[in-house]
């Protein structure tokens, strides 16, 4: 039992109080303090990638409980590599929030940060659903604060509606959580594996129902269309560097679909059959429509980044609702690519709002550096809407080609390809009005571009070099998240690391 696998979710949760009982009143030291943490995070989090690629499924006991009766945390290829996912994204943002000095605008913004890092990692690498739950609403409690650090009304109004939908979603988690364990007598996910086959059949239609409920509540996490309304205004009024560190936040509804419909209510269970994939796949689609819709109605910057984020996830969970493992090896390489390009888009967002008073799309004085400025918006555009030659089109690519076989293909692959030309448009339109049009204007009195430090400008950079090398690199990851789908649908590893041998006899 290795002792780093809780590290992740141990330092964070101490440094965090540290923070604000010592360093609250001295930025310089919050920053050193939280910037020297998250580089040791990343570190951890590539040695645990490191130990997963290996194919052994690692667990920690908490307290030397065994599993179903204790805590565990369970390291396996999907869960390093959404740890490692979450450290790569918070180093890149925290780098940017320096350099911008939007952490100078509360007192606690280094101490949120670092508890939003806590839920990501401890969600990714729980092994029950309670904890699960637990780690949701540490996630739901920072991601507030951050969502309105800096203040404002419209800033409130979205968080405060943002709260709300969540705080629902928690509401129903309980309720599904309650139903599972009054009918299996277990929440831990590998036990609940076990028992779910071999349960009576007067049971099954409890099963099937708090199923459906947890498929909700990951869904209203996930931003799955018709409760995606918290998302629109939650991105488009939170601080840009926040919004950015927030495109993995959806990803974590779509982890723990992808977690709990592989393991618990597997493709093979006969109870739930094949409703995760019948109600994810419609509702997928019309966020797609949606959120690309969006993209070419959206009447500024921030809102049009925010509609992408609602569209990447219709085409996300589009992959996932096949739950095979080709489908799950595309969605996994579109996981990953678009959580990075959300987060450039972002980033620009801010870079664009800074330079130029607004992100409105209207006719003002060219900005600053919109030189260098235009090429990251067009390399993001270009990676969102799924162009080649970057990781958006080998991700689109890979989630056409691993659906051309299941029923409705046609009707798939004409959304996905529509909806990428509409994006097309909607992005083509918006660097016309920032980087074009505003050449023809004369000085209208837009306020100087503030002097800022290179820091935000790498670190946006940083985060385009990662498309790239998702791009570069897609033959070795793609391996990786081949053999990850293959352990997903092969749960007799998971289980026999989590309950030993004889959980594993307990599922033949």
């Amino acid at each position: 039992m290795s002792h780093w696998i809780i590290v992740p979710i141990i330092l964070p949760a101490l440094i965090a109080p540290l923070l604000v009982l010592s360093a609250r009143y001295d930025i310089v030291l919050q920053r050193v303090i939280s910037l020297a943490s998250v580089v040791f995070l990343l570190g951890v989090t590539v040695a645990l990638t490191w130990t997963a690629a290996g194919g052994t499924v690692e667990v920690y006991e908490m307290g030397n409980w065994p599993a179903p009766f204790g805590i565990v945390m369970v390291l396996d290829r999907l869960s390093a590599m959404m740890v490692l996912m979450t450290s790569v994204l918070g180093l890149v943002v925290l780098l940017y929030v320096i350099g911008t000095g939007w952490d100078r605008r509360g007192r606690h913004f280094h101490a949120l940060f670092l508890f939003q890092l806590m839920g990501l990692y401890g969600a990714m690498l729980t092994g029950d659903l309670f904890n699960l739950f637990v780690f949701f609403e540490v996630l739901l409690i920072a991601s507030y604060g951050l969502m309105v650090h800096g203040g404002g009304k419209l800033r409130l109004q979205a968080g405060v509606q943002y709260v709300i939908y969540n705080l629902a979603g928690s509401t129903l988690f309980l309720f599904a959580l309650a139903t599972l364990y009054g009918v299996t007598g277990t929440l831990n996910m590998a036990d609940m594996a076990v028992k779910a086959p071999a349960l009576a059949e007067g049971d099954a239609a409890l099963l099937r129902t708090a199923a459906a409920m947890l498929l909700i509540v990951f869904a209203v996490k996930g931003a799955l269309v018709p409760i995606h309304f918290w998302l629109p205004n939650t991105y488009t009024h939170a601080p840009a560097p926040v919004a950015a560190l927030f495109a993995i936040m959806t990803k974590v509804g779509a982890y723990a679909v992808i977690r709990v419909y592989t393991l618990v209510f597997g493709p093979g269970l006969a109870v739930t059959n094949t409703m995760p994939a019948d109600w994810i796949l419609p509702a997928a689609l019309v966020t797609l429509i949606i959120g690309m819709a969006g993209v070419l109605a959206g009447g500024s910057l921030s809102r049009m980044a925010s509609f992408a984020a609602i569209g990447s996830m219709g085409t996300l969970f589009i992959a996932i609702s096949a739950f095979t493992p080709e489908a799950t090896l595309a969605a996994l390489y579109y996981m990953v690519h678009s959580t990075f390009a959300g987060a450039t888009l972002f980033l620009i967002v801010d870079l664009v709002q800074r330079r130029r008073g607004s992100c409105a799309l209207d006719l003002r004085a060219p900005m600053a550096q919109s030189g260098l400025i235009a090429a990251m918006f067009f390399a993001a555009a270009i990676a969102t809407a799924g162009m080649p030659p970057l990781s958006g089109f080998l991700g689109k690519l890979l989630v056409l080609d691993a659906l051309r076989s299941e029923p409705g293909a046609a009707l798939i692959w004409t959304v996905i390809l529509a909806t990428s030309l509409i994006a097309v448009l909607g992005f083509a339109r918006a660097g016309s009005m920032l980087f074009w049009k505003p050449h023809s204007v004369a000085g209208d009195g837009t306020p100087p571009a503030p002097q800022l430090n290179a820091l935000p400008l790498v670190a946006t950079g940083a985060m385009l070099a990662l498309l790239l090398a998702l791009t570069v690199l897609a033959g070795p990851l793609t391996g990786y998240m081949e053999a990850t789908s293959a352990q997903l649908y092969d749960t007799s590893t998971y289980i026999e690391a989590v309950l030993g041998t004889d959980g594993v006899e307990g599922t033949q």
